[in-house]
């Protein structure tokens, strides 16, 4: 195993997920001394986290890492586990240079080396790709009366199964494919309300997350030759098999818009209206998980570092993905992580060269 020390590595990928993995898919490819530094305990990244029910967007033709086919064919959508699976397996096939559990706490740079301080000490390189996602950065909006609810709340992130909720009344926050998934099977055993920014948009049930990735495809080369392009909305809810059930018993009608404050026993809204609630389970998104680079002091206040690409602008030697479309075309989609990915070695290579 590989231990913290002397050694200056040409690359060190900081995270373990589908991310890192794509990079070193291409990393591999060279003559680079390269290392992942992954502070799970398993190999897999966040998925490990997810619910166990939660389906992919886009078929398994279409959900693969670069170099092998994810199985099921084009109209299968795979399940987490399911996918987990298949990053385990990917992992071992290439025998990636993983170094698990250790956690990257803060990155500098000295010159035009980085050292990384870790949970199993420090690290050097000439290179560093930061690949730790969202998933670490769940993101709750602050509502007033959260401290006298006398109800659980919880982020998305730390929902797993519907069980715990049977027979409670639950209030899912959020109009986005993670809110209208899990609002699907807590419906099945528990008394749900749902809470929505703005009214659900369903795409049609035979558009997936393929289509949305070609819609999306088109639209960034048409901005890139200053055309106007209007895609999909990508903001639509994808019509995987539990949420083509879950429309037949009528659980997405009558969404409710966002509530003003909690009181002891629910929601409430300033019109006067309130909703008994035992439990409210908030789909609310992610932020970008960077707090290891605050100490090279380029995260501004929305958390979107400046990027050409995927290349951190302000500081040589630092790529970034896996974070959205500000660090890559597609770089936080299955589909589109090892197109980014070629890129980013390709770059990393004339950088290092």
């Amino acid at each position: 195993m590989t231990t913290a020390g002397s050694t200056i590595y040409d690359v060190i990928i900081i995270g373990g997920g589908q991310t890192a993995l794509a990079a070193a898919y291409y990393l591999r490819r060279t003559n680079f001394n390269y290392l992942i530094l992954d502070s799970e305990t398993q190999p897999g990244g966040a998925w490990q986290h997810c619910w166990a029910s939660l389906a992919l967007f886009s078929p398994a033709q279409w959900s693969s890492l670069p170099g092998v086919l994810m199985p099921g064919g084009q109209h299968y959508y795979p399940t987490r586990g399911e996918f987990l699976q298949y990053l385990q397996a990917y992992e071992a096939r290439y025998h990636f240079p993983v170094v698990r559990p250790v956690k990257v706490t803060a990155v500098h740079k000295e010159g035009d080396i980085f050292e990384l301080t870790t949970t199993a000490g420090n690290y050097f390189a000439k290179t560093v790709i930061s690949a730790t996602g969202i998933y670490t950065n769940p993101y709750t909006p602050q509502i007033p009366g959260m401290d006298v609810f006398q109800g659980a709340l919880i982020h998305a992130s730390q929902y797993q199964e519907p069980a715990p909720f049977t027979g409670l009344r639950v209030a899912i926050v959020g109009e986005g494919n993670s809110g209208a998934q899990i609002l699907a099977e807590i419906s099945q055993v528990a008394e749900t309300v749902w809470i929505t920014r703005k009214p659900p948009e369903f795409l049609p049930d035979d558009i997936d997350g393929k289509d949305l990735f070609d819609a999306a495809t088109q639209q960034y080369k048409a901005q890139q030759q200053g055309k106007d392009y209007q895609p999909l909305s990508i903001g639509k809810i994808v019509m995987v098999p539990s949420v083509k059930e879950a429309r037949e018993r009528g659980v997405y009608e009558n969404a409710l818009p966002p509530f003003d404050h909690f009181y002891e026993a629910g929601l409430a809204w300033s019109s006067g209206w309130k909703e008994p609630a035992d439990a409210v389970i908030f789909c609310t998104g992610y932020k970008p998980a960077l707090s290891h680079l605050a100490p090279l002091n380029i995260i501004p206040g929305d958390g979107k570092i400046q990027t050409q690409g995927t290349r951190a602008t302000a500081v040589d030697g630092l790529w970034l993905m896996g974070y959205g479309s500000w660090t890559g075309f597609a770089s936080a989609t299955i589909i589109g992580v090892g197109r980014t990915a070629r890129q980013t070695i390709t770059e990393i290579t004339d950088f290092l060269q």
